[in-house]
């Protein structure tokens, strides 16, 4: 192997459109996104087909590229030297091109998911654009699903408030759970939008228990969360909220005390 083959290789080899297992990672997705359903339609059938087609097209441009790479190289510059050169850099631009295509497409694709409500499948594909490098276009997709999830929440959220039912408690408990569930983490201020809804929480709990007369623990962190004592510590949200969650489930719930 020469040295000009060797300097090639490397680069081949690490460009992320010209790794067959990651550049058909979205693609084994579209088609088993088919393949699961034979009678889905409309705006998910097309999306999967074109990113199907677009890998298609991005392998055979890659493959391409790979076979003028393996090939020798003359000695000396000539004029079948000089047309190889310019095929190549022509297959590799092709690969370029159509691999930018394809993770498009892939966004295009998790756009009609996400309008579906297929969360799990965005989960996937935004797993298959990162593991392929394309780590801006996975947290595009995270971000986009963030926003889709706090929406199904949001009605759940703006009922909290500081002199909730017990029952209120409850489900105001398990939406903030299901936003630090489904909310991905990279989604901007996701934990301290979900922080600010612990103080009239804890205020609720805290009132419950005075009006059941219950007897608050030494340790127990109710009232400084109520007083905004965690405002500035998102990153313990879910420490705070499972504390939260097991103060009103071990006090306010007592067998032989009223949740109504």
């Amino acid at each position: 192997m020469t040295e000009q083959e060797r300097a090639v290789e490397p680069a081949a080899a690490a460009s992320p459109y010209l790794s067959l297992r990651q550049a058909v990672r979205p693609a084994i997705l579209a088609h088993g996104l088919l393949a699961g359903d034979r009678e889905r339609a409309g705006k998910l059938a097309a999306e999967c087909e074109d990113l199907l087609y677009l890998t298609r097209e991005l392998l055979r441009a890659a493959g391409r590229a790979r076979i003028l790479t393996a090939g020798p190289v003359p000695e000396t510059p000539d004029q079948s030297g000089g047309d190889r050169q310019a095929q190549l850099l022509d297959a590799y631009a092709d690969a370029g091109l159509l691999w930018a295509k394809v993770v498009g497409s892939a966004l295009a694709l998790a756009g009609v998911l996400i309008e579906r409500g297929d969360w799990d499948d965005v989960r996937r594909l935004a797993g298959c654009l990162a593991g392929a490098g394309e780590d801006d276009a996975a947290l595009e997709l995270r971000i986009e699903l963030g926003k889709a999830m706090w929406a199904r929440h949001d009605q759940a959220l703006r009922a909290i408030g500081n002199r909730m039912p017990p029952t209120a408690i409850g489900a105001a408990i398990d939406a903030l759970r299901a936003v630090l569930r489904d909310v991905p983490e990279a989604f901007p201020d996701r934990n301290r939008q979900v922080n600010r809804f612990l103080p009239p929480l804890a205020a609720s709990i805290l009132a419950v228990m005075k009006d059941q007369r219950a007897d608050i623990p030494y340790h127990s962190r109710v009232e400084h969360i109520a007083t905004g004592g965690v405002a500035k510590y998102p990153d313990i949200v879910t420490t705070s909220l499972d504390e939260l969650a097991a103060e009103f489930e071990g006090v306010c719930r007592r067998p032989g005390r009223e949740t109504e």
